[in-house]
């Protein structure tokens, strides 16, 4: 298939790629170029090639649709390509506009001159999939832009405007107009005045002190990326450029980039990448459902969650209503948004501007009726069925036909909210993430009768909000809840079978959680997670649960918020630390057991607690709870401060292998004290093991 257009204009040829949405550099693409190329070089009246882009981009790289399949290393690669392009005996002028990132700056670095338009995209991101540029990227972006400047953005996979380069050799000029007519007209003026072929390999590195920046730079990024091998590795190969004859040092730059590719984090950062896209595809809402339009919002309480929701609406610029039924506690609500705002401002990340704005669209209520005419109405109330039932009564009353009439509840039934109304094809759950107005993650709880038009319409409202959509069905819980109990019922039973707190959340930081099980719960509030375990003693009776954490909350130690929890906290600081009421508190609990405590390793620990989550993600996945496994990940990795360079629950437990992981979860079911039957395999893991599959295939 012929992927561009090829086109003369006097002694000029035009190649102009055709691969949307961003002439990713696919097998098809790569063959018409070299096409192209020869075609151009066979015809003497030819003089000099043109190369661009067609439509958004002048390439976006990789074509991400071939990762892991053989077109992907299938001749001519990108290393063939552009070798192709920089031994042409005919001048090749890249015309660069849009975006030209990893393989597509590369691509035009191959080329013997650049022009671009102002305002184009230029990086080197490979970095944050845990490799490095594999077709040149490390050898020729120092040549062109200096070291210093090319080290920071590789290493750092930053992208910089056009416009930003111009004093550098990257460009040899930076056009206003129509981009292609300046490129022919620069074109020409190389071939009259002989300017022959000057080629990026040929540069020299100047630089006073490079072996100085390079241990600089070593030192640096050794101290902030020890979970990233990719980082320090695009150091070395930079600094191969320095020392090593160019070709040596591309042969250098490729075994790093090959041995890259296979490292865990690389697979981790890479499963996350594509976790991402697919977690917005719904296999039976087609891509061109009509979508509901979404002008304003309405947010119902004005507490924490309310308030922190309401600020993503301002801050992707849609007028937002907050609802309260206390004067003084929506004043209070509003307050805190200002403050929030406020802060952010004193950090330099806001200006007066953006904040006088961004309050101009928050609006405030005490009347129902003032929200009727919103496009969404998004309830935040506590957490309690009888209390979400007068809510969802009043806005089924109300509000305006078609408007998207969504919860924010954590673990409660969306289909029985939803039939608290006479619109259930118009109620979805959007479950956000405390901190709201931070966390990334919206989980999307699609109820039996929400309609497929709100389904995806709240799904592009997760983007226009900077969330990662996940759907999830309805279950107690949802995903992440429902696997984050069972991670913490083997946290409690920890503590009974002789770990303190402190030893559970070290164990797990190291292993690159971002919180551990109990400061997690001093975060959040220690009678949240309280009154659910009452609901569960009433559901279901016979489900074994750990008290220590019952009996913290009997002592009224809330968490930070009430500054005793699982720790204690001093007045204006949030250092989690050891507190003797609490480890002698385990002391009685256990002995109250007959329990005689044991040693527990940091390996059991890190393994009981992601295995939990493995175990009830598989069940989750059996039900159709979630889509796919990399749904899940993208929920631990977003929501719930899973290491990133473990790409989730599912890939790590694919990565350790599911045999290997049956194995451990028989010697966890050999304790008794830890609810063996929990570790019985879900039947989902029972068999994929013995098809010898992964999750995630």
């Amino acid at each position: 298939m012929n992927q561009i257009d090829y086109t003369v204009s006097g002694n000029l040829a035009l190649i102009t790629m055709k691969n949307p949405p961003v002439n990713g550099l696919g097998y098809e693409l790569r063959r018409s170029i070299c096409d192209g190329m020869q075609k151009a070089i066979a015809d003497p009246t030819i003089k000099a090639i043109v190369l661009t882009g067609g439509g958004r981009a002048f390439s976006g790289g990789a074509d991400i649709r071939e990762f892991n399949t053989p077109k992907a290393i299938a001749e001519p690669t990108l290393l063939s390509v552009i070798r192709l392009i920089e031994s042409s005996p005919k001048p090749v002028i890249a015309a660069v506009h849009s975006v030209a990132m990893g393989g597509g700056l590369e691509l035009a670095m191959g080329c013997h001159y650049r022009v671009a338009s102002p305002g184009a995209q230029i990086a080197l991101p490979e970095v944050k999939l845990g490799v490095l540029p594999g077709a040149g990227g490390t050898q020729r972006l120092p040549r062109l832009v200096g070291l210093e400047m090319g080290l920071n953005m590789i290493v750092s996979g930053q992208t910089v405007l056009s416009e930003k380069l111009a004093a550098t050799k990257l460009f040899d000029q930076i056009v206003e107009g129509d981009l292609i007519t300046s490129a022919k007209a620069f074109a020409r003026r190389v071939v009259d005045e002989g300017k022959g072929l000057p080629r990026v390999r040929d540069i020299r590195i100047e630089h006073p002190d490079a072996q100085a920046l390079l241990q600089f730079a070593r030192n640096t990024v050794g101290a902030v990326a020890r979970n990233f091998p990719a980082p320090m590795k695009c150091v070395e190969a930079v600094a191969a450029a320095v020392s090593k004859p160019f070709d040596e040092a591309m042969r250098f730059e490729r075994a790093l980039f090959l041995d890259l590719v296979q490292t865990p984090e690389s697979k981790a950062l890479r499963h996350a990448f594509f976790g991402e896209r697919a977690a917005s595809k719904i296999p039976d809402v087609p891509e061109g459902t009509p979508l509901r339009e979404i002008r304003s919002a309405a947010v119902i309480g004005a507490g924490t969650m309310g308030g922190g929701i309401a600020m993503n609406f301002a801050n992707a610029g849609i007028p937002v209503m907050v609802l309260e039924a206390k004067p003084e506690a929506l004043e209070k609500g509003i307050s805190t948004i200002r403050a929030n705002y406020e802060n952010t401002a004193k950090k330099g990340r806001m200006s007066a501007d953006e904040l006088a704005t961004r309050m101009g669209l928050i609006s405030q209520t005490l009347n129902y009726a003032d929200i009727a005419a919103a496009d969404i109405v998004i309830e935040a109330v506590f957490e309690d069925m009888a209390v979400k039932e007068q809510v969802f009564h009043k806005l089924d009353q109300v509000m305006k036909p078609g408007a998207i009439l969504a919860t924010n509840t954590s673990t409660l039934d969306v289909d029985r909210i939803a039939a608290f109304t006479n619109r259930p094809q118009d109620v979805i759950g959007t479950h956000f993430f405390s901190p709201a107005n931070v966390m990334k993650l919206l989980e999307v709880v699609r109820g039996e009768k929400t309609g497929k038009d709100v389904l995806a319409t709240t799904m592009q409202l997760a983007k226009r909000l900077r969330k990662t959509g996940v759907v999830s069905g309805v279950c107690d819980g949802f995903i992440g809840n429902r696997m984050i109990e069972q991670y913490i019922r083997q946290a409690g039973f920890m503590l009974e079978e002789g770990a303190l707190p402190q030893q559970v959340d070290r164990a797990i930081e190291k292993f690159g959680f971002a919180m551990g099980p109990f400061r997690m719960s001093d975060l959040a509030g220690n009678d949240v997670g309280w009154y659910i375990r009452k609901r569960r003693y009433q559901e279901k009776p016979d489900m074994k649960y750990p008290r220590i954490a019952d009996r913290i909350c009997e002592l009224g130690r809330f968490g930070q918020k009430t500054g005793a929890g699982f720790y204690r906290y001093e007045a204006g600081r949030r250092d989690a630390l050891p507190d003797p009421v609490v480890e002698q508190l385990i002391v009685d609990h256990r002995a109250s057991l007959g329990l005689k405590p044991r040693k527990l390793s940091d390996d059991e620990i890190v393994h009981r607690l992601v295995f939990s989550l493995v175990n009830e993600g598989a069940r989750i996945l059996e039900e159709g709870i979630a889509l796919r496994a990399s749904d899940i990940d993208m929920v631990y990795l977003t929501g719930y401060g899973f290491p990133v360079h473990r790409g989730g629950p599912m890939l790590y437990a694919d990565l350790y292998g599911l045999y290997n992981v049956s194995v451990r979860m028989a010697e966890f079911a050999r304790n008794p004290h830890g609810d063996s039957e929990f570790w019985t395999p879900a039947p989902l893991l029972a068999k994929l093991i013995e098809a010898g599959k992964g999750f995630n295939g």
